[in-house]
């Protein structure tokens, strides 16, 4: 990813087209309105045709949790902060996430727009449904869940000061990833895997 000189007001540019640009931007009471009833639905069906004990929809939904966190920061590392000479590979990753390097204080574009998200959703339900058959259903949400939690704690981040004292550790770590380093630092709910994979800030 090449970056830019850090914004603290403004927004990027990303389609020339009004309507087009109208579609990379969101709140996250949208994304929350989209999803939640969908997780409520899935357990309800996991545990109401499917069979699912309560039991085995927990800890199904709370590994799927802790997959995300790991999903988040392999996507983050590897596909948002991608390396490439390639003149196309290059715009694909400013408008993934360079534009938020450059604008981190853009609220409209802390999560994925619904659009893209729905589509990246049904082919990662896809994929789980073809490795886990039946248990899609319960992992699934407990991913989505991960997601929507991650979404909002990155929100937060660039918003607001931690509500908490417990949460200035993320506070800090992001803040130092986008401020100090953007090659460290890639877990934003968690740096379990930062610190596992040697990423970690000192």
């Amino acid at each position: 990813m090449e970056l830019r000189k850090i914004k603290n007001k403004g927004q990027a540019r990303l389609f020339e087209s009004r309507y087009l640009e109208m579609l990379t931007k969101t709140h996250p009471l949208i994304i929350w309105g989209m999803y939640l009833p969908l997780i409520i639905y899935m357990i309800y069906y996991s545990y109401a045709v499917l069979w699912f004990a309560a039991g085995t929809i927990a800890c199904l939904f709370a590994g799927a949790l802790l997959f995300w966190t790991f999903f988040e920061y392999m996507m983050h590392r590897f596909v948002f902060h991608m390396v490439s000479e390639n003149p196309r590979l290059k715009k694909l990753a400013y408008m993934i996430h360079g534009n938020h390097h450059e604008y981190p204080r853009d609220r409209q574009r802390l999560f994925m727009p619904p659009v893209p998200s729905i589509l990246l959703a049904a082919s990662i339900f896809g994929v789980m449904y073809l490795l886990m058959q039946n248990i899609a259903y319960v992992f699934f949400p407990g991913f989505l869940f991960g997601y929507l939690i991650y979404g909002s704690i990155h929100y937060a981040i660039h918003a607001w000061n931690p509500p908490f004292p417990f949460m200035k550790p993320l506070w800090r770590n992001h803040h130092l990833h986008h401020y100090k380093s953007d090659e460290k630092g890639f877990g934003v709910s968690t740096s379990l895997w930062d610190r596992m994979f040697g990423t970690f800030f000192d």
